[in-house]
């Protein structure tokens, strides 16, 4: 791409990513990619070593203490359905909000609609917020979990998920959260939260590849597991292995992917999360003020500065979400995401359903003139829009 490409889409995934992560993955791809745990051999060992790596190095990040109780995954996706489909049993209640990703939506809309569990949705207030009170009416005796992000991909509003975790471990119930825009962001202590799971992908804030994700699981909870095979561990052993992290593990890893990630973590240790979280905030906040000044726009973000992370959503009067996207791209060559975001729920509770919004989520490399750009960009196509 070339340097007049302005890329303001990192909450759909991070991009540049830091130079570390390419050579760290060329590197390794050249000269130690062997299947890990599967054999002796000095590259094979290498390999799991760079695994176990990244691993305890995602524990330190969410405050884990056990490095085995992270356990990969094919991404965030992956992770939230392992995570759903291994707690919940027929008969359950499941606490949501409205403003969730299709990752939670969806697997807890199928069993609820074949009628194996009920779900209970929690409103958001005008600041894009789900007060900790809604949480606390909404559990039940038989509430089994309750699975919430922690930050909406529509809005960039950081929700109190300390506070969730408080109210859910009082009721005896578990906590899900989704923190596929917080993580390497927002500073997270699973323990401190009483955060049971967290699932996450590798390829956002983190700066690794697509198709990389984890779930940490408390220990002492077991989730059920279908995925089951070759994890380098216990061969001689009939069944699948139950330890963690192997239990949710089966199969070869993705390596490279798991590798590059491990560079990315390097990267944010070395700047620092609350550099990283000050810098995004700053852009945010900027390009929200200046829009918010002006009439044309309807800007969909949060009203509590210190909740605001990089993602901001707006409407332009006379344009729909599309045209603007594809103007942004081909006129002005900016990158974002126009549509639902894959969030249905926070479209409806923002009255931009079904067309969505036109999302801007900046990211660790974006820059002060690319908040210039984008604003003069989407004034120009405003203008026109009225001319």
């Amino acid at each position: 791409m070339s340097d007049d490409y302005i890329y303001i889409d990192n909450a759909a995934t991070s991009w540049p990513k830091p130079d570390v992560v390419y050579t760290t993955l060329d590197r390794f791809t050249r000269t130690t990619a062997a299947n890990p745990g599967r054999s002796g051999h000095r590259m094979a060992v290498e390999a799991e070593e760079r695994i176990a790596d990244c691993r305890a190095r995602l524990a330190r990040l969410i405050g884990a203490g056990s490095p085995e109780q992270v356990a990969f995954t094919l991404n965030g996706t992956d992770a939230l359905n392992i995570a759903i489909k291994g707690v919940v049993k027929p008969g359950d209640h499941v606490v949501t909000t409205v403003l969730e990703h299709n990752s939670i939506n969806r697997p807890l809309g199928r069993m609820e609609k074949e009628g194996r569990i009920q779900v209970t949705r929690c409103p958001a207030d005008g600041a894009g917020i789900v007060s900790p009170d809604e949480i606390r009416r909404a559990l039940r005796p038989d509430t089994r979990l309750v699975a919430i992000t922690h930050c909406p991909n529509a809005l960039g509003v950081v929700q109190p998920v300390e506070e969730y975790g408080r109210i859910a471990r009082e009721a005896g119930a578990l906590l899900l959260v989704d923190a596929a825009q917080t993580i390497g962001v927002v500073q997270i202590d699973v323990h401190r939260m009483n955060i049971d799971m967290l699932a996450f992908p590798g390829h956002k804030a983190l700066f690794g590849l697509m198709g990389t994700g984890a779930l940490y699981v408390r220990k002492g909870l077991d989730l059920a597991f279908f995925r089951e095979g070759g994890v380098g561990y216990q061969a001689e052993v009939e069944l699948h292995p139950e330890v963690m992290p192997y239990r949710l593990e089966g199969g070869t890893p993705n390596a490279h992917g798991i590798v590059a990630l491990g560079a990315g973590l390097k990267f944010i240790e070395a700047e620092g999360l609350d550099k990283i979280r000050r810098h995004e905030q700053g852009l945010a906040l900027d390009f929200i003020a200046r829009l918010r000044e002006d009439r044309r726009f309807v800007v969909h973000a949060g009203r509590i500065a210190e909740r605001q992370l990089g993602p901001v959503s707006l409407s332009i009067s006379g344009a729909s979400p599309d045209q603007v996207g594809t103007a942004l791209d081909r006129e002005y060559r900016i990158a974002c995401r126009p549509g639902l975001h894959c969030a249905p729920g926070a479209h409806k509770h923002l009255g931009t359903f079904p067309k969505g919004t036109v999302r801007f989520s900046f990211g660790y490399f974006n820059t002060k003139d690319h908040v210039d750009r984008a604003v003069r960009a989407l004034q120009s196509i405003a203008q026109a829009c009225r001319a």
